[in-house]
């Protein structure tokens, strides 16, 4: 424990660079580094005048693979022209004391609960386990990973292999208690973990669907509860199948679980810690979010534009999840990539029953200046056998930008049925 802080960063990530790539741990800004404004929307990139290092291509894979993921190896097979622009590794922000406060104190006293489906604890903290000794507490740690409280209007694109995109647009609030800085100790009975308001905005003929979703710290005894609100029939009904492998109805492309890699319970899975490693992750991703940059050049056929993407090397836990025997989802198996600095999950692939790469999934990362914290932004989910994807969370063409933590400026009031079923009209 006493490592925390000192040979390691707070988070429990190692502070030391090495000799693939990986920045050492400066952690020198908290908030908005000098000459950066903290309120400039989208979020200024400090970073902005730098080059990539190399830029991988299809031809050059190879040569970095003991960095590549299986997944972004298949994507430069399946794609000729895919290619991986490395910029030089950054470590330099860092979380407020309160935070590192919390994270020492789950390292004495965090400990699952319940067949490991609920976990007590402090709530705010980067992780419950710093140390994880087994495939479902780093699970735990990257299901209830430290995010903030989020407040946007999101578009989605269906990008197909022909260039059509399908569109939808979310007007998407989040309100995570885990980050509260006045929060108390969680407790294994009834509390909320994280609330989710979602209506769609878009398409037109969806115009009005809403749900809101409510998770707890323990999901044996309090299950995800979750309501939709239909305007067809302007009723608000409970939705018992809101999880696991149920389609995601925004695009039906991926499962509601896939959402941010993995959120829901993990009761199906078996758990394993393959160990940690350095690979090339989307890091540091302003230029995505940048409004100059239209929706025409970003969505290309088959992944995102790799003008506007941005990966570093970084250090990552490799956590693989099989489904357990006579237990049923979709995915056979997943592996999920973990930032040892963050514990949010970046990349995961997913196997069909048959063994066989169906879906490679990639959430790029940034830091926010005023909740003072890394948050997920766009997002991408390939489906490399029907040859089409997902982007996720974007805002370019929206006037409006998200706002996170206290200035997402969301109450527990504003997850209730009855709201749902006002933001649905």
């Amino acid at each position: 424990m006493a490592q925390l802080g000192s040979s390691l960063t707070c988070a429990g990530a190692e502070k030391a660079g090495n000799k693939d790539g990986v920045a050492a741990y400066t952690g020198k800004w908290l908030g908005a580094p000098a000459g950066i404004s903290g309120t400039a929307e989208p979020t200024q990139d400090p970073y902005a005048d730098e080059k990539p290092l190399y830029t991988i291509s299809a031809q050059s894979a190879a040569q970095y693979a003991a960095f590549l993921s299986p997944g972004q190896l298949a994507m430069f097979k399946k794609y000729a022209s895919y290619k991986m622009p490395v910029y030089p590794s950054h470590r330099d922000f860092r979380y407020p004391d309160w935070v590192c406060e919390r994270t020492k104190e789950n390292a004495k006293n965090a400990v699952l609960v319940d067949d490991g489906l609920g976990v007590e604890g402090v709530r705010g903290g980067l992780a419950f386990f710093p140390f994880p000794k087994t495939g479902l507490e780093l699970a735990t740690n990257a299901i209830f990973s430290f995010r903030a409280s989020e407040a946007a209007i999101y578009d989605v694109a269906t990008v197909y292999p022909d260039g059509k995109i399908s569109w939808s647009r979310q007007d998407f609030k989040i309100l995570a208690h885990l980050s509260d800085p006045d929060a108390k100790p969680a407790s294994t009975v009834g509390t909320l973990s994280m609330q989710a308001n979602v209506s769609l905005i878009l398409p037109l003929r969806s115009a009005g669907v809403a749900y809101v979703a409510h998770d707890y710290f323990n999901i044996k005894t309090h299950p995800r509860l979750a309501y939709g609100y239909d305007p067809g029939t302007r009723r608000v009904r409970q939705n018992p199948a809101f999880g696991f492998d149920a389609p995601d109805s925004t695009t039906g492309v991926r499962t509601i679980d896939e959402d941010r890699l993995f959120n829901g319970s993990p009761e199906r899975y078996d758990w394993k810690i393959v160990g940690k490693k350095s690979m090339l992750i989307p890091y540091n991703a302003y230029g995505l979010d940048d409004s100059s940059v239209s929706y025409k050049s970003l969505l290309t056929p088959g992944y995102l534009n790799p003008e506007h993407a941005r990966y570093e090397m970084h250090r990552v836990w490799v956590l693989e999840a099989t489904v357990k025997p006579n237990y049923r989802h979709k995915y056979a198996k997943r592996v999920i990539y973990i930032d040892e600095d963050t514990w949010q999950a970046v990349m995961t692939e997913i196997y069909d029953a048959r063994g066989q790469l169906w879906h490679f999934d990639q959430v790029n990362l940034k830091y926010d200046y005023n909740a003072q914290m890394y948050v997920s932004r766009i997002s991408t989910y390939n489906d490399l056998l029907r040859d089409l994807y997902v982007a996720d969370r974007m805002f370019n063409e929206i006037p409006t930008k998200p706002k996170y933590g206290k200035a997402a400026g969301l109450d527990s009031s504003m997850f209730t049925p009855e709201y749902a079923r006002r933001m649905g009209r």
